[in-house]
This record gives structure tokens, C-alpha cells and sequence, in this order.
């Protein structure tokens, strides 16, 4: 089963939705920021691709974190921050059949599909 998490109204999340769809690929998608997202699957996470790749640094979620948050980030306090605040996990996480993808690039989607 393909498992593609992220949030609802994210326009790479609509881009990596729109392409499983057009290739027919069955799917489910979990919104994270509606359903959360729970501490193991996170931690599962960041044991495959780890905490630097999920932590979305560039989005306004993190530019919001107070300069003590953003601060001398380590694995443990990375998970605590996305469990907090699951806007800051990168988008979309792919979970196809145990392998993990971070992002929407259509070459590592054809990659995995293909």
C-alpha cells in the first residue's frame, strides 16, 4: 500500500497527489496537520532518511519558532518540534511499501513506480 502524507491544501502536496493519480497509482493520504501524526511513525522516519531531511526549515511554521526552538536542534528535540507542530515536517513524505520519500520530484516518483 502507497502512503502519502502531508497537508491538505500544500500546492507540492496537490502536485505529488496530482501525479500518483495520473499514473493511476492507488494511494492513501493522511493529512497530518488534521490527524496528527504519531511519535513511532515519526521516529520511524527519521531512523530511514533522518530529522535534517523531514524538518521543513524553510517554511513559515519553523520561521515562527521562537530562537530558543530553533536552536541547537538534535534528533530528540526535531521529533518534539514536528510532533508539535506538524506543518514543520517536509511534504509530501511518501511511504511506498517500506520506502520512504521526501518530497516531490517526479524522477524519484517515476523511480519508485516505473
Amino acid at each position: 500500500m502507497v502512503t502519502i502524507y502531508g497537508i491538505k491544501n500544500c500546492d507540492t502536496m496537490k502536485k505529488a497527489r496530482s501525479w500518483l493519480e495520473s499514473k493511476k497509482i492507488a494511494h492513501h493520504f493522511h493529512d497530518y496537520k488534521a490527524a496528527g501524526i504519531d511519535k513511532a511513525t515519526l521516529e520511524g522516519w527519521v531512523k530511514k532518511v533522518g530529522w535534517e531531511v523531514l524538518v521543513n526549515r524553510a517554511g513559515t511554521t519553523f520561521r515562527k519558532l521562537s530562537d530558543a526552538d530553533k536552536a541547537d536542534i538534535t534528533e530528540k528535540k526535531a521529533v518534539a518540534l514536528m510532533l508539535a507542530h506538524p506543518s514543520l515536517i517536509k511534504r509530501p513524505v511518501l511511504n511506498a511499501e517500506g520506502k520512504l520519500t521526501v518530497g516531490f520530484k517526479p524522477e524519484e516518483y517515476r523511480t519508485l513506480f516505473e
